[in-house]
């Protein structure tokens, strides 16, 4: 009987809907980001703001875990970098280029629910953009998407680690843009993600 409940509760959570996952459409596999319209060296300070989180997606409790370990990989790779650059000598009249990242679609699957459910429970997706603008004209220089997954049976078998990783590589396409288009402008995969470095 036990077992029975454990596994009508697996199937109910699974069929849970996501609120707002029907409106997405998957990007195609060769997408690639609009190059941005300067070389980002135009610039001589960097600012990222916090990644926010667009409705109805905020609130939920597994993208709001999701959001907290994207934060931190962001901070971690991309603040790296964004602090080098801010290190190089600036001269007198600075231009700063302001980043700003959003999850505007995501589903997270919460270690919880993946020891629970398992696969059942599906596979986790997030996409991310980033509006970078030029902070004294208010003039958007570009706005790249960035899209991953998660596999629901791997993640299954690593509980939830997949999950987990999914968002490093996120942070580090967004890395990857910024550092291809610093020297010259380029267009950059939406969907490919570079090797995950530490």
């Amino acid at each position: 009987m036990r077992i029975q409940t454990v596994f009508a509760a697996v199937l109910l959570l699974a069929a849970v809907p996501f609120v707002g996952a029907a409106e997405f459409k998957k990007p195609a596999e060769d997408a690639k980001n609009p190059a941005p319209t300067v070389a980002l060296n135009t610039y001589q300070r960097f600012e990222m703001s916090p990644i926010a989180m667009d409705a109805p997606y905020a609130g939920q409790k597994g993208n709001e875990v999701a959001r907290e370990y994207l934060q931190g990989n962001l901070d971690e790779r991309v603040g790296a970098v964004l602090k080098a650059w801010n290190e190089k000598p600036a001269g007198d009249a600075p231009l700063t280029l302001k980043i700003e990242p959003k999850m505007t679609h995501v589903r997270f699957i919460s270690g919880g629910k993946r020891f629970f459910a398992g696969g059942f429970a599906g596979k986790s997706w997030v996409y991310v953009t980033a509006k970078l603008t030029d902070a004294q004209t208010g003039t958007v220089v570009g706005e790249p998407g960035f899209y991953q997954q998660a596999n629901a049976l791997g993640a299954a078998w690593t509980f939830g680690t997949t999950d987990k990783t999914m968002l490093i590589r996120i942070s580090s396409m967004l890395r990857a843009y910024l550092q291809e288009n610093y020297d010259k402008t380029v267009e950059v995969p939406v969907m490919v993600a570079p090797e995950v470095e530490d």
